[in-house]
């Protein structure tokens, strides 16, 4: 119950880094005053209207001015080995759908314009399945396919904005097609989802009950607790921090092989590495070394790349949180990843420990500040739309742990190397069973392939260095 109550008390972000032990915690959350307790989130009356969370209204503005586009697509292919079950793997996504509201949620306006979540009713999902055992290379035909697949659209408003095909490769071998729209789910939600259509498939495919624990709230409840709880002075608390640290932010102007096309280009392509064994154990003891964590040390040497490559010494950089802070959506599907804006100073040739030490620094302050959701921030901060550039930064540095942030089968991580991008650049790296592997995710309209894999290859070098 102490370790819970983290997620019901504002406790400094500091404290998890510098009392990293339960006790240390529990002596924390015990000075924490009454008051910085944050309200739980509880079901709300589903005859009302159900707003969107302030993470879906930005997608959904982004949707109004490009109906087609296909940015946001969250193509998720599971490799099915074996016997398989088809009309279980049916129930077990009926039963998925009907568990998480927001599967079967579509995003309505009204008369007025303004958009609503609609929650449809439970129905039996239907899966079509696609044969390609008959083809040549039924691998390639997958392929083929998947890569088509991810350029359909959803329709927010008609929905539905979850799918799932069966492609089948032989008698014993299928992929599961499943894809999502943004608005209704995350990378952590990718985690939930496989884990519990596994279980919902054995439970169907046996004829037993699933051992899945009973959904205290749903998305649509989180969306309401978090307008009515982000407003006044909780929210203008986080604005001022962000208002102070992103003054006059400079623009990253990495050299591209191309001139920056008058509209960004969704357009893109995955390249994917794997960081040697002997240079993650070096990272891991300098991390534990200098009392930051493995994330924040790449974060560092990447940020020393990006100013090498720019000659210049503030660099701006985005980077996903999960926003999971609440235990009633820990274990929920939905749109709750958040994006902050990170501000390096590499001023004044600072050694590597020096670095690291501003980036601690900076990072746990953002954490601190993490609730303003970066659709509020980038209106709040009045930025000048430019359809070249996404707002604020230009590169993402994505990192995952394995806990459901990283995939090895997600979308940022498919064989064929296409893939449909937001930003620049995006390193995407994270903690598997044999270390850490990744891909520099790329513009093809501003990066050749060359020039990519020559910023990986320095990225090697620098790590290695680093560790």
């Amino acid at each position: 119950s102490r370790i819970r109550a983290v997620f019901a008390v504002e406790v400094p972000v500091a404290a998890l880094f510098d009392t990293p032990t339960v006790a240390g915690l529990a002596e924390v959350i015990d000075v924490s005053t009454p008051g910085a307790v944050t309200p739980p989130i509880v079901p709300v009356d589903r005859d009302g209207l159900l707003p969107l969370s302030f993470a879906q209204q930005r997608l959904w503005f982004l949707a109004q001015l490009e109906p087609d586009s296909v940015e946001y697509n969250m193509p998720m292919p599971v490799h099915l080995a074996g016997e398989l079950d088809v009309a279980a793997l049916a129930v077990a996504l009926t039963g998925l759908v009907a568990r998480h509201e927001v599967l079967r949620t579509r995003l309505v306006a009204d008369a007025d314009g303004v958009p609503w979540q609609v929650v449809d009713p439970p129905a039996s999902f239907d899966l079509p399945l696609i044969d390609l055992s008959g083809e040549d290379d039924p691998v390639a035909a997958v392929e083929v396919w998947r890569e088509a697949d991810a350029v359909v659209p959803f329709d927010l408003a008609a929905g539905p904005l979850f799918r799932a095909t069966l492609l089948r490769l032989g008698a014993d071998e299928h992929v599961l097609a499943l894809a999502m729209h943004h608005v209704v789910a995350d990378e952590w939600s990718a985690g939930i989802l496989r884990r519990e259509l596994d279980a919902l498939y054995a439970a169907a495919r046996d004829g037993g009950q699933p051992a899945l624990p009973v959904l205290p709230v749903q998305y649509a409840d989180f969306a309401v607790w978090q307008r009515q709880w982000l407003t006044g002075d909780v929210l203008d608390d986080q604005l001022d921090y962000w208002r102070d640290r992103l003054d006059a932010v400079p623009t990253l102007e990495l050299p591209t092989d191309r001139p920056r096309p008058a509209q960004r280009s969704s357009a893109g392509a995955v390249l994917k590495f794997v960081v040697p064994a002997e240079v993650v154990d070096g990272l891991r003891v300098l991390s534990r070394d200098a009392g930051v964590s493995m994330f924040m040390t790449v974060f560092a040497a990447f940020n020393v790349l990006l100013g090498r490559y720019s000659g210049q010494d503030d660099i701006v950089v985005g980077t996903p949180i999960a926003n999971r802070n609440r235990a009633e959506i820990e274990t929920l599907i939905g749109f709750f990843v958040n994006t902050l804006v990170m501000r390096t100073d590499l001023s004044g040739d600072p050694t590597f420990t020096e670095l690291l030490g501003r980036v601690r620094a900076e990072t746990l302050a953002a954490y601190a500040h993490q609730d303003v959701p970066f659709e509020q921030l980038v209106d709040e901060l009045g930025v000048v739309r430019d359809r070249s550039r996404t707002p604020l930064f230009q590169v993402l540095v994505n990192y995952g742990t394995g806990d459901g942030e990283w995939r090895e089968d997600s979308g940022e991580q498919r064989d064929s190397g296409v893939v449909s991008t937001i930003y620049d650049l995006s390193l995407n790296i994270g903690e598997t069973d044999s270390g850490l592997r990744g891909g520099v995710e790329y513009s093809r309209e501003l990066f050749d392939e060359s020039t990519v894999r020559r910023l990986v290859g320095h990225l090697m070098v620098l790590l290695g260095a680093v560790a």
